[in-house]
């Protein structure tokens, strides 16, 4: 089984293999018990349909560089998930955004020529194989199953999504109110060192309220400006996320930490 084209393999994936009737006649699907693969992780992809469930759960920042992309971010610091326990299981209610509930699967590009896209899967994650119980993935005549067509439609909800994202994305870039954040926390019993956050994007609050109120008008129609809300309320979650590193004791000596994906 060849794996597919992978120059830089995306984040959590460690290997792709293409799922087809050929390969992985007789596989079943099990189930994935265990969110080690988010362990080490502090701040997922998320797509700008998602910032209303997210922002109950996690700050929403975009990432730094050319091409910002929004993020949920699990902690504030590079390999601290506060949300994943030692038994590598999240045992909270919270809102898992789509980029992590896909895993292993992802639709990818087999050749770099073509615009195609087959569904994928990372093999190393132990979901799918020749499992004598669960789900199977092709019928006796080598047709995708239910739950296979499933998986490709979610996983195409998800592409379709992530081009959402990037209008609105090109949508703030345009309009030119992001701005490098920076958060600054102070501890009750260190009130002379606080610990400053940077290398992220975030909202100028200043720059959206001096908009043209056309502008503002159309940001209320096209519904961008509702997400906008969504990033900057979420953003009272920094000092929450804070707490949590602090009662987990995954908080750093005072000094500079990126909580954003560079």
């Amino acid at each position: 089984m060849a794996s597919a084209p992978q120059p830089q393999l995306p984040l959590f994936y460690k290997d792709l293999l293409p799922l087809n009737s050929r390969d992985h006649a007789g596989w079943k699907a099990g189930t994935l018990e265990s969110a080690a693969y988010l362990a080490a992780t502090h701040a997922i992809p998320l797509t700008s349909d998602e910032f209303v469930d997210a922002q109950r759960d996690f700050p929403i920042v975009f990432t730094a560089g050319e091409n910002p992309l929004p993020i949920a971010l699990f902690g504030l610091n590079e390999g601290v998930n506060t949300f994943v326990g030692d038994d590598m299981k999240i045992n909270e209610a919270i809102y898992l955004p789509a980029y992590a509930r896909r895993y292993p699967f992802i639709l990818a590009k087999l050749q770099p020529n073509s615009d195609d896209m087959s569904l994928c899967f990372d093999p190393s994650a132990g979901l799918l194989g020749n499992f004598p119980e669960g789900l199977a993935l092709f019928d006796e005549a080598g047709q995708a199953t239910e739950y296979t067509q499933g998986v490709l439609e979610f996983c195409r909800r998800f592409e379709e999504a992530g081009q959402r994202t990037k209008l609105f994305m090109d949508e703030l870039v345009k309009l030119d109110i992001l701005i490098d954040g920076e958060i600054a926390i102070t501890r009750n019993d260190m009130p002379d060192k606080p610990f400053i956050y940077r290398g992220f994007r975030m909202v100028d609050e200043n720059k959206l309220r001096e908009l043209p109120a056309e502008t503002l008008e159309g940001l209320v129609k096209n519904g961008i400006l509702a997400l906008i809300y969504a990033h900057l309320y979420s953003l009272n979650l920094m000092r929450n996320l804070f707490e949590r590193q602090t009662a987990q004791g995954k908080v750093p000596v005072p000094g500079e930490a990126a909580p954003a994906l560079n």
